[in-house]
C-alpha cells in the first residue's frame, strides 16, 4: 500500500507538516510496512510559499521593503528550482499590516509587492509565480509597477506615489523606466476570483468594504478607477478593464496582466503545479487531503478541490480529513474527494476542538485508516 499526504494546513492549529506526521505515524500503525508520501500543500493564499519551498528543497529570500502604508517592513518571497520564486503579496502589502483604525484604501498601496518583483528580477529569477490574495490595497497595482520603474504622472507631469487615491488624478504613464528584465520574465499570477476591474462587481465595491472603504470611499476610488483605465487604453493601447481576474487583489490583477504580460491561473492549480504533484501519484493507492473547515466553498479553488480534481483524472481515490463541516461541503464529492472524517468526535466548544487538535486529528487519522482497511476486506 502506498498512501500520499497532502492537505491544507489547519489555520492556527495545524501546519501541512504535522498532518502528514500524524497521517504516516496512523498509517503504520494500521498498516505496518506501508509507504507513505507527503507533500505541503496551500491553495495560493496565505503558506503558499511556505509549501511550494518545502515541497522543491527550496530557500526562504528576506528582504526590507514596503509596507502598505510605505512603512519599512520585512518581507520575504521563495526561491527554487534555480531560477524560480514564489511571491505572496500579502508579506508585503496585506490586509493583516495595517491597524483596524488606519485601513482606509485611499492610502494604502502595493508598492512593496513591487520591491518584491523588483528584487526577485535583480537575483536573475525568470519564473514568477505571485499569490495575490489578502490585500490592503485599491491601488490599481500603480504602486506595485512604480517600484518596477514605471511613472504614473498627474495633468501638470508630476509623478504620482501610487495610492488609491492617486488613481483619479493620472493622466500620463511612462513606461520607459520599467525593468527590462520584465520581458525576460515568465510570470504567473494565482488568482481564485474572476472580477474585472470596474463596476458593481468590480475590484472596489465587491472588495473595498473589508479593507476600510465606506461608501463614499468605495465612490470616489471607483471613479479613480475607471479613471486609470480610461488613461491605460487611451494612452497604452491596454485594455484589461473587463478582464476576468483584473479586479484582484484591488486592481493588482489589472496591472500585472496589463503591463507585465502575465498569465492569471487558480492558486491551487499553480500549486500544484510547482510541487510536481501529479508525479507524486505514480503509483499511489489512496491520497489524503483536508482543510480546517469544510463547506461549499471548498469545492472552488480550495486544496481538497484541487487535490480531488488530479486524483479522479488519474482514478485514485481520496479522503478529506477536516476539522469541522459546514453547510454544502457535500459538494466536494463532485471534485474527485470520495469521504469527509471530521476530527470532532464529541461535543466540545471551539477553544477545546483548537487546544486538542493534534489529538483529535490523529484519533481521526486512525479511525479513516481502520475504515479503509475493513473497505479492503469487503467481499473476500
Amino acid at each position: 500500500m502506498r498512501f500520499l499526504f497532502a492537505s491544507d494546513s489547519f489555520k492556527g492549529t495545524i501546519t501541512s507538516q504535522q498532518s502528514i506526521r500524524l497521517l504516516t505515524e496512523a498509517a503504520n500503525k494500521v498498516f505496518p510496512g506501508c509507504e507513505t508520501a507527503g507533500v505541503p500543500v496551500a491553495d495560493g493564499g496565505e503558506g503558499t510559499v511556505e509549501a511550494v519551498v518545502e515541497a522543491t528543497g527550496g530557500s526562504w529570500r528576506k528582504v526590507m521593503v514596503h509596507g502598505p502604508l510605505m512603512e519599512e517592513v520585512e518581507g520575504f518571497y521563495g526561491v527554487f528550482h534555480g531560477d524560480s520564486a514564489v511571491i505572496e503579496m500579502a508579506a508585503a502589502s496585506g490586509l493583516p499590516m495595517v491597524p483596524v483604525e488606519r485601513r482606509n484604501p485611499l492610502h494604502t498601496t502595493t508598492y512593496g509587492t513591487g520591491e518584491l518583483i523588483q528584487d526577485a528580477l535583480d537575483q536573475g529569477l525568470r519564473k514568477l509565480s505571485i499569490a495575490i490574495g489578502g490585500s490592503a490595497t485599491n491601488d490599481g497595482g500603480m504602486g506595485a509597477m512604480r517600484a518596477l520603474g514605471i511613472r504614473f504622472l498627474d495633468g501638470e507631469g508630476k509623478e504620482l506615489m501610487g495610492f488609491g487615491s492617486d488613481l483619479a488624478r493620472v493622466a500620463d504613464i511612462d513606461m520607459s523606466g520599467l525593468n527590462p528584465a520584465v520581458k525576460e520574465a515568465q510570470i504567473t499570477v494565482m488568482c481564485d476570483v474572476t472580477n474585472p476591474l470596474t463596476g458593481p462587481d468590480g475590484a472596489t465595491y465587491t472588495f473595498g468594504k473589508q479593507k476600510g472603504g465606506t461608501s463614499e470611499i468605495l465612490d470616489e476610488l471607483e471613479a479613480g478607477m475607471k479613471n486609470y483605465a480610461a488613461v491605460m487604453r487611451d494612452k497604452l493601447g491596454i485594455d484589461v478593464e473587463a478582464k476576468a481576474g483584473a479586479g484582484a487583489a484591488g486592481g493588482l490583477g489589472a496591472a500585472l496582466c496589463g503591463f507585465l504580460n502575465a498569465t492569471l491561473k487558480p492558486g491551487i492549480d499553480t500549486v500544484l503545479d510547482l510541487i510536481g504533484f501529479d508525479g507524486l501519484l505514480d503509483g499511489t493507492d489512496l491520497v489524503v487531503t483536508g482543510e480546517g473547515r469544510m463547506d461549499w466553498q471548498s469545492a472552488f479553488g480550495k486544496v481538497p478541490s484541487g487535490v480531488g480534481q488530479r486524483c479522479r483524472a488519474k482514478k485514485i481515490p481520496v479522503v478529506a480529513i477536516v476539522g469541522g463541516m459546514g453547510q454544502g461541503a457535500e459538494k466536494i464529492f463532485e471534485f474527485g474527494v470520495d469521504s469527509i472524517i471530521p476530527t470532532i468526535n464529541g461535543a466540545m466548544d471551539i477553544q477545546e476542538a483548537c487546544d486538542r487538535a493534534q489529538e483529535l486529528y490523529a484519533n481521526a487519522a486512525e479511525r479513516m485508516f481502520r475504515l479503509v482497511k475493513v473497505g479492503m476486506g469487503l467481499g473476500r
